[in-house]
């Protein structure tokens, strides 16, 4: 596919962010993250202590969607801390890549859309396709990328996997083994019923998904990695807890 064809789309992003994610609303989000944290330390639903929270700040459901992607308990960040690998570890070995996850997560650093720290350490998109997808122009460019950073990291192969449910699979599977041809790792796409059952069971996992983190054997924060390294003037919503080098903004972070 040519790359003119591609629809331009701005993944991720919402009219009223730049209400929703000010500076004011995101102090207000990060004591509602400190509230939350507690009561899940303690064992309560995350569902329906964030609902508690939101409707006492008012959060919007974008909002609460951040609040709720970007806030784990304490030992369960224990435990993804404790699986987490990094790509050096990797070096001439394969990687296991949540396709959608991964790409649908730099679709979104890349159109500025909102990215959320979270207090696991990952970055998470608020894209919420809902099983539909469309290739965009974007997604040209997060292919390079991962493809740059998987070479420069001598990775022997990638298996992409993605969920065969979701609309336009196939048709990302084709561009993902097209941009592949100028790669130097062998480079796999297999479209599944259970993507995330699968995922559960292998080491060297790339993804954000907060289930498979707590299932898989180990996991590679490569959004991260990419983003830190390659793209600039992301949109980044710090509610990780702790200082980090994306807070000095949270309007617009450069990194």
């Amino acid at each position: 596919m040519e790359e003119s064809k591609l629809k331009t789309v701005r993944r991720g992003t919402d009219p009223q962010d730049g209400r929703w994610f000010s500076k004011e609303a995101v102090l207000k989000l990060q004591k509602a993250q400190e509230e939350l944290e507690w009561m899940l330390n303690r064992g309560y639903n995350n569902k329906s202590v964030v609902n508690i929270i939101g409707n006492h700040y008012q959060f919007s459901l974008r909002q609460r969607n951040a609040l709720t992607r970007s806030t784990s308990s304490q030992e369960k960040c224990s435990i993804r801390e404790k699986k987490q690998i990094q790509l050096s570890d990797c070096r001439n070995k394969c990687l296991y890549i949540d396709g959608f996850n991964l790409i649908i997560t730099l679709e979104a650093a890349l159109s500025k859309g909102v990215l959320v720290l979270c207090n696991d350490n990952t970055l998470r998109d608020l894209a919420g396709l809902r099983g539909t997808y469309s290739v965009i122009d974007k997604t040209d460019f997060a292919l390079e990328l991962i493809g740059k950073k998987l070479d420069e990291a001598n990775i022997s192969k990638a298996e992409f996997f993605l969920d065969m449910n979701v609309s336009n699979s196939g048709r990302l599977k084709s561009f993902i083994l097209k941009h592949a041809e100028k790669w130097t790792m062998d480079t796999e796409v297999e479209l599944m019923q259970r993507v995330d059952s699968f995922l559960y069971e292998q080491e060297r996992v790339v993804t954000s998904d907060s289930i498979i983190l707590d299932n898989c054997e180990s996991w590679v924060n490569l959004s991260m990695d990419i983003v830190e390294e390659y793209i600039r003037d992301v949109n980044i919503v710090d509610l990780s807890g702790r200082k980090t080098a994306f807070t000095s903004d949270p309007d617009n972070c450069e990194i």
